[in-house]
């Protein structure tokens, strides 16, 4: 019986460990397997040395300092570390925070657990391309806020945001501007220093680095920015997140942090034009379109809506031998349709009928022909069974029709 082919296209969701980053944490779990805060013998001392140039791997990859980076267990734990954190940090000059509706569910619902903690924030709109207003942004801006926190570029539509005039208006008012930039550390430049950002966030695991190992960068001067730890313990990581640090995980995010480094530029190149492929060929079929705005978005990813078909139904027809994501929440086990699509007007059944096209590091041309043809094979087949496309085709005005209940 022949191997099932299988084909991954949701790098956003995670990528595989880069055999280079493998080989650079094996020694840690064998040879030097030391804690890296037994400050007294040569095992501790390893362990120490293999995390300091981590730390100075992944600060370079933001244009950081080494000091500024504290690690943790992921973008998850970072976000409430830096979301709490200052919070309880700066709980004397105000306690209003800005987010965005489209932003990442570790974000908002953490911003949700702020406001039970008394807290009080701001949820902006996005537009149709799912770009936000930096009008609303700064007219939103109140004397008690003490933070703004907008994501770089979206996990969903891959839409970049423009940071450079979110950090100015930020300074301009005296606020922090904190940013989860996860979906694009290490795939294209990010240098916080000049962006003004001074708190961010990001994870390994979407860089072909381990999962379970992240990182919350810190500004350290004009501002310095201080939060508080939120797990307490050994005062690890200069205080501010306590706990055993994950020695080889970190030395693999600091190898997985320099090779993006040397190949960012040749990889959203290639991704880029095979994305431009995939997104092309699936344009043809009529009543297609892509969510978000393609002026700036990441190089790797699509996000394209097929009217009248369901994504998990579409998802079906090729037996799930394509790893894709599709327009329903991908965080809840009910098929709600995704809130980053609902957020910038596409209605249920356009959400509903949408997949995320993530390409990476190791996507070949093989992978996107194939995809192309079992995407429009599908989409096809979907459309030839749905009596609703008939209609469509008929020119019947579905938002006219009613339907009944039974």
């Amino acid at each position: 019986m022949e191997q099932k082919r299988r084909i991954y296209l949701d790098n956003n969701a995670t990528t595989p460990v880069d055999p280079r980053v493998v080989e650079a944490m094996i020694p840690y779990f064998t040879n030097h397997f030391g804690n890296a805060a037994s400050r007294n013998h040569p095992f501790g001392w390893e362990a120490e040395e293999g995390v300091d140039y981590a730390r100075e791997q992944v600060a370079k990859l933001i244009g950081a300092e080494e000091k500024e980076i504290i690690f943790t267990s992921g973008a998850t734990e970072a976000i409430n570390l830096a979301l709490k954190g200052a919070f309880e940090m700066y709980a004397k000059k105000g306690n209003h925070i800005i987010t965005v509706k489209t932003e990442h569910k570790a974000v908002l619902d953490t911003c949700k657990h702020i406001e039970k903690m008394g807290g009080e924030v701001t949820y902006l709109d996005v537009n149709y391309d799912a770009t936000i207003n930096l009008d609303e942004l700064e007219a939103a801006i109140k004397p008690n806020t003490i933070l703004v926190s907008v994501m770089f570029a979206n996990n969903e539509t891959g839409v970049i945001q423009d940071m450079k005039r979110i950090g100015e208006i930020c300074a301009k008012h005296g606020v922090l501007f904190m940013s989860d930039i996860t979906q694009a550390a290490g795939k294209i430049p990010v240098n916080v220093k000049e962006l003004g950002i001074h708190l961010a966030t990001f994870t390994a695991h979407k860089m072909y680095g381990p999962k379970g190992v992240g990182a919350l960068f810190v500004n350290r001067i004009k501002p310095r920015v201080k939060v508080t730890a939120q797990i307490d313990g050994g005062g690890h990581e200069r205080g501010m997140r306590s706990g055993t640090l994950n020695v080889p995980g970190i030395v693999g995010f600091g190898k997985a942090a320099e090779i993006a480094m040397q190949d960012m530029e040749k990889d959203a190149a290639r991704l880029s034009k095979m994305r431009d492929r995939l997104q092309n060929a699936l344009l043809e079929l009529e009543e297609t379109t892509i969510n978000g705005t393609t002026a700036s978005r990441m190089p790797h990813v699509t996000n394209m809506s097929f009217k009248h078909v369901e994504g998990e139904g579409l998802m079906m027809t090729f037996n799930q031998e394509i790893g894709l994501s599709s327009g329903s929440a991908c965080t809840s086990a009910s098929l709600e349709p995704s809130y980053v699509l609902v957020a910038m007007g596409l209605g249920d059944d356009l959400a509903h009928s949408s997949l995320r096209f993530s390409l990476g590091r190791f996507t070949t041309d093989a992978d996107i022909d194939y995809t192309i043809e079992a995407i429009k094979k599908g989409v096809n087949h979907m459309r030839d069974l749905s009596p609703i496309w008939e209609m469509y085709k008929e020119g019947i005005d579905l938002s006219q029709v009613e339907w009944s209940e039974h």
